[in-house]
């Protein structure tokens, strides 16, 4: 499935397949997964990260040529969430029972970086609501900085501070700040980008093995044990797409290095040289950790690849294009044997799929994958 086949997989079979059997039509709310087979929605609790990737989803998908209602369905969907996911202080839930009404409203700094993200979307691509979010954006960051800011940069998961603190969220944050710095002439974003990246380079990012770690104590240290040395190749692949975006709008070229070499940890030591897909967690010694390969590791492996081809040359260049068609597939995998438009999440080590509904959060990563594809390869053809 090359570029245009999976081009065409998003416009011709995801988009609609997610319109009809991924969303309440009445209220617009987007649901948590879909069956596999004759596709129709689940009553799982719906996650409140879940909405704003399906809203930057649709939002994206006129851009990219599809001719349904995707402003739309994004709008509808958008009024749901403001309504029905954020508590009084404007900050979003965890989660809400689509059948109950119930809502777990504990906080959770990873879905205020999507709320984040979703209202940066928004001003992006319906310029005319612009002010109306990014004001709630600013809000919302106004908030996090008052209640939740740590010492040493970035932010506690918790008032009062609790461990671990996670490299994740400050992950999304760093995407929402990015997002948000096209759209909004403060320099709040571009500040917030600075600090996470800054974070990134000097605490999350081992100096010895050059690779990301994902838990912390309260000091930015890595945490005591097993969690302290988990390291995600997906994530290494997110963060090298992340710095290098950020390196190349800052003219950084520690960050350019540090994103090569987190791409190298995560394609030498993160995709498993059987199954040829990107697993779940390596340790910190790059033995493996979690064998299970999820369908989002491809999709980060995907857009690391591009980027970094696009600022090499020569054989290095070579190596990254070479290494878009082996993530491309690695996709397809997942992709292949369902009803046309859904996914398999999970491989197990010896490549079989656990079969189970398809989870709409993979949406924003196979939209964003795809997308990216999409533009190297026009781009390619124009040069």
């Amino acid at each position: 499935m090359a570029a245009g086949e999976l081009h065409s997989w998003l416009l011709n079979d995801a988009l609609p397949v997610w319109a009809e059997a991924g969303r309440d039509a009445e209220t617009g709310e987007f649901v948590e997964t879909v069956t596999l087979e004759a596709p129709r929605a689940t009553t799982a609790p719906r996650r409140a990260r879940v909405q704003p990737r399906q809203i930057y989803v649709y939002l994206e998908s006129s851009a990219l040529g599809w001719d349904g209602p995707g402003h739309e369905i994004a709008r509808k969907a958008l009024d749901f969430y403001l309504g029905e996911y954020l508590t009084a202080d404007e900050t979003s839930i965890s989660s809400r029972d689509p059948e109950t009404g119930q809502k777990n409203e504990a906080f959770d700094l990873y879905n205020q970086a999507f709320a984040l993200f979703a209202y940066g979307c928004v001003a992006r691509r319906q310029p005319e609501q612009g002010g109306t979010f990014l004001n709630k954006a600013r809000s919302l960051l106004q908030h996090l900085r008052a209640t939740y800011s740590h010492s040493d940069g970035g932010f506690q998961e918790a008032s009062p501070a609790k461990a671990p603190l996670r490299s994740n969220p400050h992950m999304h944050l760093f995407e929402a700040a990015l997002e948000l710095e096209q759209s909004d002439t403060s320099t709040v974003w571009c500040e917030l980008a600075d600090e996470i990246a800054d974070l990134a380079l000097t605490c999350f990012i081992d100096p010895l093995t050059g690779g990301l770690r994902e838990f912390f104590d309260l000091n930015w240290s890595p945490m005591p044990g097993t969690s302290g040395r988990i390291m995600e190749p997906g994530h290494q692949f997110e963060w090298a797409w992340l710095l290098a975006r950020w390196g190349l709008l800052r003219k950084r070229a520690d960050a350019l290095m540090a994103a090569r070499r987190l791409y190298q940890i995560g394609e030498q030591f993160g995709v498993d040289p059987d199954r040829q897909v990107a697993i779940m967690a390596l340790n910190d010694d790059m033995s493996v950790h979690d064998p299970i390969a999820r369908l989002w590791g491809q999709t980060e492996w995907i857009k690391a690849a591009i980027i970094l081809a696009r600022i090499s040359v020569g054989p290095e260049q070579d190596a990254y294009l070479n290494d878009i068609l082996r993530s491309v597939a690695a996709l397809r995998m997942y992709l292949d044997g369902v009803s046309a438009g859904l996914w398999r999440d999970k491989m197990r080590p010896d490549g079989s799929f656990v079969e189970e509904p398809a989870p709409a959060s993979s949406f924003y990563h196979i939209l964003c994958a795809i997308s990216e594809l999409h533009a190297f390869a026009e781009d390619l053809r124009a040069s």
